[in-house]
């Protein structure tokens, strides 16, 4: 049904949707984590931040199960080079990933408040570090990072974790960060009590504030500042994937996409129109409120995919490896299948999701932690 070239290009489409799905579904709940001894000033109204988002926490986390799912199976080779050189950074977010769990069950398992206060560090610690090394992740894609092939494409890896930690690339974790706890605070200004959720309101249009300055900054930076890449000579859309068979060049601007697509410049619009959409609404209405900071995590991530294109895993060692949407896919034939899997199964992910968050509608309140029993 579809050629070679739109398969790699709908595949590419298709893992930012299921990263912003993942920033966003799985955001909020990192955000309210990290935010639980600020919004929470004692054990009853974090147990009320906790409520929130224990019924579908879990849930949420599908969607970093099928981005990881699309990238083994779809760019064998992105996922193959970052998994192996950002092996510390990634291990830290799975660390932070399998600690949040044990802190929700076992913060109730005693009752004892430095028990508890144990606990929720752990949540506070776990929902930071993804956050931040997340976008670090992101930062260093602009930088490109230290790996190459030799001619039998086995790749070879030549940096450490704490190269990975350049101030462009820890702006651009302060921007991540930034950005999901205030998505976190709009989540609580929505859903917990009106006693929080005033509180979560005005820390929102703070931290809202925060991560426009440094969304503004990274971009600054991003065009003055990073040399970016670009392919030199005819581009093959469709040949076999193998990123040696092309020559890539560093010194041009990361912003030479938007030029010549000139709709990517919708994405940045849509992030700051949703910053100011947090600052108009989230003290009168928490759905509207978390709706627009849902839009600012949406284009922040497609501004950067945006300005990416067509790079996925730029090399700093050797520009002609790095990977990009027309040398790093499965094939054709995979491709094809796992896009049949994906449009009968994502359908029925989105419309689950849709109805338990339905049957879930309303706060959590004060009263309801007091009148029933919780494991937390």
């Amino acid at each position: 049904m579809f050629d070679y070239e739109s398969l790699r290009v709908i595949w590419w489409a298709l893992l930012g949707v299921l990263l912003i799905g993942f920033a966003i579904m799985d955001g909020f709940d990192f955000g309210i984590a990290a935010l639980l001894r600020v919004l929470g000033r004692n054990d009853e109204e974090r147990l009320v931040l906790l409520e929130t988002i224990e019924p579908t926490w879990e849930g949420n986390q599908v969607w970093f199960i099928l981005g990881g799912g699309a990238a083994f199976a779809a760019w064998p080779m992105l996922y193959a080079v970052s998994f192996s050189g950002m092996y510390l950074a990634i291990f830290l977010v799975l660390v932070a990933f399998i600690l949040r769990p044990v802190g929700f069950n076992f913060r109730g398992k005693i009752h004892d408040a430095r028990w508890r206060n144990l606990w929720d560090w752990v949540l506070v610690a776990s929902g930071v570090v993804v956050m931040l090394i997340s976008g670090v992740a992101f930062g260093n894609l602009f930088l490109g990072v230290p790996f190459q092939f030799d001619g039998d494409l086995r790749m070879s890896w030549h940096g450490s974790f704490f190269e990975l930690l350049h101030p462009f690339a820890l702006v651009a974790g302060l921007v991540s960060l930034s950005m999901l706890l205030a998505h976190g605070a709009c989540w609580a200004a929505m859903k917990a009590d009106q006693t929080i959720a005033v509180r979560a309101a005005k820390l929102a249009r703070w931290l809202t504030l925060v991560y426009v300055v440094l969304y503004v900054l990274a971009g600054i930076w991003l065009a003055y500042g990073v040399s970016g890449y670009a392919i030199v000579g005819p581009v093959v859309t469709d040949g076999v994937s193998n990123p040696l068979f092309k020559e890539v060049a560093r010194g041009s601007s990361w912003f030479a996409s938007y030029m010549q697509y000139p709709w990517f410049w919708l994405a940045p619009v849509l992030a700051l129109l949703g910053a100011i959409g947090v600052q108009l609404t989230v003290a009168k209405t928490g759905l509207a409120a978390f709706a627009s900071s849902s839009l600012m995590v949406a284009g922040t991530i497609l501004s950067a995919g945006f300005a990416l294109f067509p790079f996925l895993l730029p090399s700093s060692l050797d520009p002609r490896s790095s990977l990009t949407v027309w040398d790093a896919s499965s094939s054709r034939g995979t491709l094809g299948l796992m896009l049949g899997a994906t449009a009968i199964f994502m359908p029925l992910i989105i419309l689950y999701t849709s109805w338990v968050y339905r049957v879930l509608r309303g706060r959590v309140t004060l009263d309801h932690v007091r009148d029933s029993s919780h494991t937390y």
